[in-house]
């Protein structure tokens, strides 16, 4: 496109120091004109933008135009703060400064190129390669890297880790995308292979990879060189103050210690290589706008601030800004080694040097819904132009979107797969999807329209690959790992108290046992083969379960009492589930297109989750029968997008919809934001609530019984007995754990025909146990927004300088603060000594007994700035969003309950800041039983979307208490929650079968398997007991062969090959997997023979026993009617299992056969 003005350029000749201007650049003719002369020129073309919101829509740009530009990131973090970057960032960085691309483009912006960073010399004198096949000693590499900066941990999840177990060592490195598995064959290195931290499964093998530093600074090996420096610039300083100094010393990265970065480096190298143009190529070409100068002079200007701020404590002195960052003349005089293009939208006066483009700014063609052809303007634009015109959607479903609402009027429009194939396919418009904010227009030549062009008011949310969560296994996994002393259930003899792996040898043989502690003393080893015999007593507190005797039958009768109870719930349940089934409900018809358009309107991608969650709504609704669906979302997640779009669907089929929230706070707050994105449609909201007239409310109700209302948001108001609905198709409940039973009770009342869709972040235990026994459908939202970060939480005691420091920290960057202390008549007081303790802050009161008037204005006040702390009480837990409001600090956070310690986190962390939640306590040692538990589970939790992980915990520490209610939980108590679990399962299975129950047949059938040959995780095979007990355990409860294969295929691939034993425990459970299908409950074999028992139940016929025993009479003999004596000699462990899976297979294929 731009062949002729290129060469006009002449960039070949381009001498450092010289400058080119480059006018009249509109829309994303940049992103073009930089891929072409990138394709041409065999330079590396360094592109400075002014701020990070520039460079997304460069990088977007450059990538729609079919170029990938190295991005250089930034550290997301703002000067002197006591935070530092996150380990991705630093592996990203360190990756492109030790390899620094030569042509192409790398793009930064300008505070980045401010920044010093670590002298050239020691970045590209510190890696060292590993390959296969050559030599590696394990202890000389572990301490390689830790002298590099990783640290040494049981399981890789982050850049800068590495495990070493037996001859593996997993690592991941710096500048790498996943971590590496090493595998040792002796000395040697046998194999190198990423895998997934997730799962911990090797995916794809390598021959050699580059182990980068995992730090920016030799934190290890500079320690006197940082301990000279310091003395030099802070000679009256206490270093024993200075917790950092006294960090590094130890060898610790203490969060912020990257703004005493220059200290680990000697002066000359810092003073001549610590610039980010030391590591560029000189023959590089500097690619800036006109505002560039700004950029850097606002980021000094900051820079000095900030440290005017903070440089006032004597015993942790900083360093003045000149040492960490370069003043605006040094970047620009730097910048002047290089050959320099300046780029502008504005047109340049016409010089030597000067290029000004043909280009024009894209229109724009506004999609305007109400009209009957939305696309009006559109289709003439395209009409009236005679060039190709390319459409950009922003995802795929947008496209397709687009494509159908464009067929009315341009018919059906190609689509390209990007740039390039639509320049070659020469097509006259086609379509197509990408990031794209601005369009371009080349007269005569070529038209892209963006979305932004069409719709003005979405915002295009940019997507950072950096997603990866901790997934929900590795949360529950710690959850439920045993601590010595927990309380165990075992089937047959009741709740005993753990007490550790231990190996006995028996007949010469080791086996490695479960000891489990009873009362008087008595023990109970229980075989690892035999785990699934084995659950975790939860429900209630530890130290208040029971402890059985052996020997006695309280045991068997609590099981019985409790097996009966469990038979009448599940009755119930599923004549619940079956009433609610048999009433007809309503199917809700959906129109694809109105209900396209209403979703465009939602300003944000919608995450997977969310999507998947409004896809199983949707599908819901349109069904015939009554939905009942929990969608759990964390705080801020977009719970209340799937409310309005099922919504919409039920209004479209002229049902009411009523909308029922906890506080009258919350019911104002929806109110707006439904009439927002209902504004375009002729739909009447109405809230009732304590706000407003009674006579308004009056009206509001009889208009409801007339059908004039489509959606009432309310507080219980809509409950009460004189709010008549005409036609009712939808009940939203949000915030599900703030209500009583006494409102679920009259919520039920109104909706056995009713679509039910509650929303929550926590759900109360009741809740979540219905939707797990499968009373109730779960949708559960756990990705977060794109940009969101999770909360930090600290749990710390109270004291003024760590409130002090936390409320500066935030409103330094410009944030607000909530400070939450429950108690109404102290806060007044509370609010004063925080205006003494920080007089920067503007403080303002808010709790529940103020005037309604006065409670609404202090909350608009805060929202809009006018004070940014907030003392208030937990009347803020459903709140108003406050986007700014960043930090929380809770008082005496050891009084709350989890979900609503995790609600009022969930007030903070509404944008992409980083935010901080900071739970208060007294004292740390005064802490108690229960509360030490919910702060401890909360700090865990503190990724995204743990809400769900939370309200799992709550069930184990409180108990679930008994599903339908009636009688309380006492056999819960009894038996333990997991067990109450499966047996309810078990039995609601058995119903539905129409089985009666047998109560005193043993209660899961599972056959107990013995063979006389060490079956076990050897401990040299596998050190760790608690992934040992895991393995154990997740062996013990496979019921298919295939998930058994799939455990074995990842002990392989994490530990290595498998000792005799391990291959002997997977044929054990083999012959188990089979015995259970035939009704077997015992096989004891040893060298000599053994025995059979089936159970009285057993599907195998006695007929092909009898003829089993007639084809070898010297093998079997039954004794007595279930007992089958096997009579061979077995020496061998492979023969005596191959004998017995023959056996097993035989009966097994005679059952198929009947």
């Amino acid at each position: 496109m731009f062949q002729q003005e290129i060469s006009q350029l002449n960039l070949k000749q381009l001498k450092a120091g010289e400058k080119r201007w480059i006018g009249n650049l509109q829309g994303s003719a940049t992103g073009l004109l930089f891929k072409e002369i990138v394709a041409q020129s065999k330079q590396l073309f360094i592109i400075v933008a002014s701020n990070s919101q520039h460079l997304g829509q460069l990088e977007s740009e450059l990538e729609f135009y079919g170029i990938k530009p190295t991005i250089f990131p930034d550290w997301e973090i703002l000067p002197y703060d006591r935070l530092s970057p996150h380990q991705d960032i630093v592996s990203e960085r360190l990756a492109i400064l030790s390899n620094m691309p030569t042509q192409g483009v790398l793009l930064l912006s300008a505070s980045t190129l401010a920044q010093r960073i670590a002298p050239a010399s020691w970045v590209l004198g510190e890696h060292f390669d590993i390959r296969v096949n050559q030599k590696f000693d394990l202890e000389q590499q572990k301490l390689r890297l830790i002298q590099a900066g990783y640290y040494l941990v049981d399981t890789v999840y982050d850049h800068g880790e590495f495990a070493v177990r037996g001859s593996i060592m997993d690592i991941y490195a710096s500048g790498q995308v996943a971590p590496i598995r090493i595998d040792l064959f002796d000395d040697e290195v046998d194999s190198l292979k990423f895998f997934d931290p997730e799962t911990q499964r090797t995916t794809e093998a390598l021959q050699n990879f580059t182990v980068l530093p995992a730090k920016e600074f030799p934190l290890k090996e500079a320690r006197s060189v940082f301990r000279d420096r310091y003395a030099d610039f802070f000679p009256t300083a206490n270093p024993k103050k200075n917790p950092i100094y006294q960090d590094v010393l130890e060898g610790i990265a203490s969060p912020g210690i990257e703004f005493y970065l220059p200290l680990f480096f000697s002066a000359e190298a810092m003073q001549s290589q610590s610039t980010l143009m030391a590591y560029l190529p000189k023959n590089g070409i500097v690619i800036t706008d006109k505002l560039v100068d700004d950029g850097l002079t606002q980021y000094w200007k900051e820079a000095v601030r900030r440290y005017e701020d903070r440089r006032h404590n004597i015993d942790q002195p900083i360093l003045p800004p000149e040492q960490l960052f370069m003043q605006p003349s040094q970047v620009l005089e730097q910048l002047n080694h290089f050959g320099r293009i300046i780029a502008s939208q504005d047109r340049f006066e016409e010089k030597a040097g000067v290029l000004n483009i043909q280009s024009e700014l894209p229109p724009r063609l506004p999609v305007d819904p109400k009209r009957e052809k939305p696309f009006t303007e559109v289709k003439n634009y395209i009409d009236q132009i005679n060039h190709p015109v390319l459409l950009v959607a922003e995802s795929a479903g947008r496209r397709e979107t687009l494509k159908d609402a464009l067929r009315p009027s341009l018919g059906d429009i190609p689509y390209v797969a990007n740039f390039d194939e639509f320049i070659q396919s020469l097509h006259a418009i086609a379509i197509t999807n990408a990031p794209l904010e601005r369009g371009l227009l080349l007269n005569n030549k070529i038209t892209v329209i963006s979305e932004n062009q069409l719709y003005e008011h979405r915002v295009v949310q940019r997507r950072r690959k950096r997603q990866q969560e901790v997934s929900e296994e590795f949360l529950i996994r710690s959850l439920t790992e045993l601590n010595l002393g927990a309380p165990v259930v075992h089937i047959d003899y009741g709740v005993g108290r753990y007490a550790g792996l231990v190996t006995l040898s028996i007949d010469d043989q080791d086996h490695e046992f479960l000891q489990l502690d009873y009362a008087d003393a008595a023990k109970v080893y229980v075989p690892v083969t035999n785990l699934h015999l084995i659950s975790r007593y939860s429900g209630g507190d530890p130290d208040l379960a029971p402890l059985h005797k052996l020997g006695t039958d309280a045991w068997n009768k609590a099981k019985r009492k409790a097996l009966e109870q469990i038979h009448d719930v599940a009755a119930e349940l599923l004549h619940l589930q079956a009433r609610r089934q048999a009433k007809p409900g309503f199917g809700f018809e959906l129109d694809h297109s109105l209900y396209m358009q209403f979703s465009s309107g939602f300003a944000y991608e919608e995450t997977l989750d969310q999507a998947n969650a409004i896809e199983a709504v949707l599908s819901d609704m349109q069904q015939a029968k009554p939905m009942d669906r929990l969608v759990c979302g964390d705080v801020g997640f977009g719970k209340t997008e799937v409310a309005m779009r099922a919504a919409f669907v039920a209004v479209q089929n002229n049902k009411q919809v009523a909308v029922l929230v906890p506080t009258t706070l919350l019911a104002q707050q929806h109110y707006e934001s439904f009439k927002d994105r209902f504004a375009d449609w002729p739909v009447r909201i109405e809230v009732l609530s304590r706000f407003g007239s009674s006579k308004a409310h009056t009206k509001t109700i009889e208009d409801l019984a007339d059908a004039k209302v489509d959606i009432v948001i309310g507080t219980h108001k809509i409950l009460q007995e004189n709010v008549q609905f005409k036609n009712l198709g939808l009940m939203i409940v949000d915030e599900e754990h703030r209500f009583g039973v006494r409102d679920k009770e009259r919520i039920k009342a109104m909706r056995a025909d009713v679509d039910m869709l509650t929303l929550t972040a926590t759900p109360i235990p009741r809740t979540l146990n219905m939707a797990f026994s499968g009373m109730r459908d779960l949708s559960i939202i756990a990705t977060p927004p794109a940009r969101r970060l999770a909360v930090k939480t600290f749990v710390q005691e109270q004291t003024e300088d760590s409130i002090k420091e936390a409320i500066l920290r935030e409103l330094l960057r410009g944030g607000q603060v909530y400070f939450l202390h429950n108690e109404v008549d102290t806060i007044e007081r509370t609010a004063e000594n925080l205006r003494q303790l920080v007089p920067e802050a503007r403080v303002a009161v808010a709790h529940g007994q103020m005037r309604e008037r006065e409670l609404e204005q202090v909350m608009q006040q805060f929202y809009h700035k006018e004070y940014n702390v907030l003392v208030c009480s937990t009347i803020i837990e459903t709140g108003i969003d406050v986007p700014n409001a960043n930090t929380i600090l809770i008082e005496r956070a050891d009084k709350l309950g989890l979900a609503q310690l995790h609600q009022l986190r969930g007030r903070v962390g509404r944008s992409h800041h980083q935010a901080y939640a900071y739970l208060l306590v007294p004292s740390m040692k005064g802490l108690k039983g229960d509360a030490e538990k919910r702060l401890d589970a909360i700090q865990r939790a503190s990724n995204l979307g743990a809400g769900f992980m939370l309200a799992t915990e709550d069930l184990e520490i409180r108990g679930a208490g008994e599903l339908l209610g009636e009688q309380q939980s006492g056999s819960m108590q009894t038996i333990g929650y997991s067990l109450y679990m499966e047996m309810l399962e078990k039995a609601t299975k058995a119903i539905q079968k129409g089985k009666a129950p047998n109560f005193d047949a043993p209660l899961s059938l599972t056959a107990e398997i013995t063979l006389h040959m060490p079956a076990l995780i050897p401990d040299d095979y596998l050190g760790d007991v608690h992934q040992r007990l895991l393995f154990y355990k997740r062996i013990s409860n496979t019921d298919t062969t295939e998930k058994l294969d799939n455990i074995r295929m990842e002990l392989i691939d994490r530990f290595g090959i498998p000792p005799q034993p391990v291959k002997q425990l997977f044929a054990v459970h083999q012959v188990r997997l089979k015995a259970e299908q035939l009704g077997i409950t015992k096989i004891d074999i040893n060298s000599n023979g053994g025995h059979v028992e089936f159970s009285p139940d057993t599907p195998v016929q006695a007929i092909s026993i009898i003829q089993m025993m007639q084809q070898h009479p010297t093998f079997f003999r039954m004794e007595g009617g279930q007992r089958l004596k096997v009579m061979v000699m077995l020496e061998d462990y492979d023969k005596r299992i191959q004998f017995l899976n023959d056996l097993l297979d035989s009966l097994l294929k005679e059952l198929h056969r009947t």
